[in-house]
């Protein structure tokens, strides 16, 4: 009774939302037209206990009766969870760039509006279930089903080929009539690239009718006594499977196919075919077989040269990104924090989600794959006015940075990424974090030096990460504190801050690095640089600049009122309250980035790290030198302005 009394509230929040006001008022104050809303959505993400019902609606069953004829609730529940499972690996493969990069037919990012937009794609999923479980408890069957009935397999195919795909094809149609369009059918194309979530993404009128669809071909054949298990599994999944296909913006199916047997194009669709719906929109209306459109005079007339033409383009490189930003794998949790594992966890900061923890096996058996024979390989990407930016993932995690041993090889695997970005003509290749590691490679100068003829500019982007640094310090701090002084970027903050008339306490232990340092220094500048050996040399200064880990006993040094700026990885705890602490130096990309849907890291939406956005203004800015090394200090307001002048802005200037 429960299931029926959800049913119940559910159907009666929409009639009522229909019964006062001819147009229903979405939580974002846009008006919509009637049955566009679904009604549960003011449940969010709560929604999901409706599927709990079912189950426990099962259990009941069985702890009541004694036998179990049919088991429909446990049925409904479990094909509701194999769906999304369908959608989930098909939007996957999608974002495979790896693997789909040159078969894309629309070769642009799922950007955060569309992922947004299509955050609850599976609806359609619960009403079905709901509408499946209505009409099993007003029709009841005591006949237990067979799990395997050819003849109902037969009656099914017969009554979507005469009654589903025409059904389809005829309201398709009608939804791209003006009104129909514009009130409730735009919102499935206002998606720019199709994927297989956008399969669902639809208003809930479309998707009762698509239930009325998808349910003829099943109540069909129970009515005339073929009814079976696998009727309604097979039927329901192959149908989400080709749903899925068509929206998959990734062209798999052979064009020699369909020359060997021409035939079988009017028999079956291709993600091009249904592609060119969504780019043209007054062609191709059918469910799954261009028969329809052959026969309603909507066919496209480009379709099949179209789709051979994408066929024979998979076999070549697409375009050439103008700027690759050549990161690694941190851990094993982010390694989940991927496009190509779930677009939605991807679109979000990574923090560690626990019902992911039980896919880490997989990260680790993945890992031992990559360590074992793989080669940098293609993550994401996006553009910005006309230029393709790509990120590109060196398969190594953290920890084998750390591991003597293995240096070589991660040296060779940057090195091969370096050549490949040469040989394809790639202007500008960015080292984040551990790639560019001094005891690793110098920072990148290894490469430069044993390849001076290199093309490809090779770029750490510390310049930046050195700037925004800078550019977050007051103008009336007189005096801070520096851990890891001696780094490429402690350098170079120390260096650029004594010649601001600024002191600096330098915190090492090593007097001949201290010194160093101090003669690249101006003459007059050298009393601004002082070396202090402990902590307790800072409990008067209120300014922390931490390019070390401190732990929360060495925090406790810092008088009351501090602020840590930092540049360390991992950041530091934030341990005390009487403190503030600064963020890690990031930038936020201009405002006309195109096709940016993932999140880098822990960053949020938009911003990437500062070494990331030096390399993109190294790019925009058509620098031909290498910026590998030591970091330039004559050059770090220059690449602040430009940084500036192309729209980057740093973070903390946009909270």
């Amino acid at each position: 009774m429960l299931l029926q009394y959800i049913a119940f509230l559910l159907l009666k929040s929409w009639i009522k939302t229909l019964a006062f006001t001819p147009f229903s008022f979405l939580f974002t104050g846009i008006m919509v037209a009637p049955v566009y809303a679904w009604p549960w959505e003011f449940l969010g993400s709560y929604k999901y206990a409706i599927y709990g019902i079912f189950l426990a609606k099962e259990l009941h069953s069985r702890y009541q009766e004694e036998t179990i004829k049919d088991s429909w609730c446990l049925h409904i529940f479990i094909i509701s969870m194999l769906r999304p499972v369908i959608y989930q690996l098909w939007t996957s493969y999608s974002n495979m760039l790896f693997l789909t990069r040159n078969r894309l037919i629309v070769k642009k990012g799922v950007d955060f509006k569309q992922i947004d937009k299509e955050w609850h794609w599976d609806n359609f999923i619960l009403l079905q279930a709901i509408v499946a479980f209505l009409v099993l408890h007003m029709f009841p069957t005591s006949e237990t089903l067979p799990v395997w009935n050819k003849n109902g397999v037969v009656s099914a195919v017969l009554l979507h080929v005469a009654v589903s795909e025409p059904l389809f094809y005829t309201l398709h149609r009608c939804f791209h009539g003006d009104y129909l369009f514009s009130n409730y059918h735009s919102l499935h194309h206002s998606s720019a690239v199709p994927q297989a979530y956008t399969a669902g993404h639809a208003t809930f009128l479309e998707h009762l009718m698509l239930t009325l669809v998808i349910g003829v071909p099943i109540i069909g054949s129970f009515l005339i006594g073929y009814g079976s298990l696998s009727l309604i599994y097979g039927y329901v999944l192959i149908f989400d499977l080709l749903r899925c296909l068509g929206h998959s913006n990734v062209e798999i199916v052979p064009y020699r196919m369909f020359e060997t047997i021409p035939f079988l194009r009017y028999i079956i669709y291709t993600p091009t075919y249904h592609g060119l719906h969504h780019a043209e929109m007054g062609t191709n209306y059918c469910l799954f077989m261009p028969l329809f459109d052959a026969l309603g005079k909507t066919l496209n007339t480009k379709s099949w040269n179209m789709h051979k033409n994408k066929c024979l383009e998979s076999g070549k490189n697409g375009r050439v990104p103008d700027f690759v930003f050549l990161a690694h794998v941190v851990d094993m949790s982010s390694s989940l924090h991927a496009p190509f594992v779930n677009r939605s966890v991807a679109s979000l900061p990574y923090y560690t989600r626990i019902y992911l923890i039980p896919f880490l096996p997989f990260s680790f058996i993945a890992m031992l794959l990559m360590w074992a024979k793989s080669k940098a390989f293609l993550n994401s990407f996006y553009n910005i006015r006309g230029r393709l930016h790509q990120t590109w993932v060196v398969p190594r995690f953290g920890f084998q940075y750390f591991l003597p041993f293995a240096a070589d090889g991660i040296n060779n695997k940057i090195e091969e990424a370096i050549l490949r970005a040469n040989k394809l003509g790639v202007k500008v290749i960015s080292l984040a974090a551990l790639n560019k590691n001094e005891a690793l490679n110098g920072g990148g100068t290894l490469f430069v030096n044993k390849h001076p003829d290199l093309n490809v500019r090779v770029v750490h982007g510390n310049t930046l990460t050195a700037a925004v640094i800078l550019n977050d310090i007051p103008e009336t701090v007189t005096q801070v504190f520096l851990t890891g002084a001696t780094s490429k970027l402690g350098r170079a903050i120390a260096l650029y801050l004594c010649r601001k008339k600024v002191r600096v306490l330098m915190l090492t232990m090593s007097t001949e690095r201290f010194r160093n340092i101090v003669k690249e220094a101006p003459v007059d500048c050298h009393k601004y640089l002082v070396q202090v050996t402990k902590y307790q040399a800072a409990q008067d200064c209120k300014t922390w600049i931490v390019g070390k880990w401190i732990t929360p006993r060495e925090q406790n040094f810092a008088p009351s009122g501090t602020h840590f700026h930092q540049f360390v990885v991992p950041p530091i705890l934030q341990f005390r309250r009487d403190c503030t602490y600064g963020d890690l130096a990031a930038m936020r990309l201009p405002e006309d980035v195109e096709g940016l849907g993932c999140c880098e890291y822990t960053m949020e939406r938009g911003v990437v790290h500062a070494c990331h956005g030096g390399g993109v203004v190294h790019a925009l800015e058509g620098w031909t030198h290498h910026e590998v090394g030591a970091i330039d200090v004559e050059r770090i307001d220059l690449v602040w302005k430009a940084a500036l002048k192309h729209g980057l802005k740093p973070v903390s200037s946009t909270k």
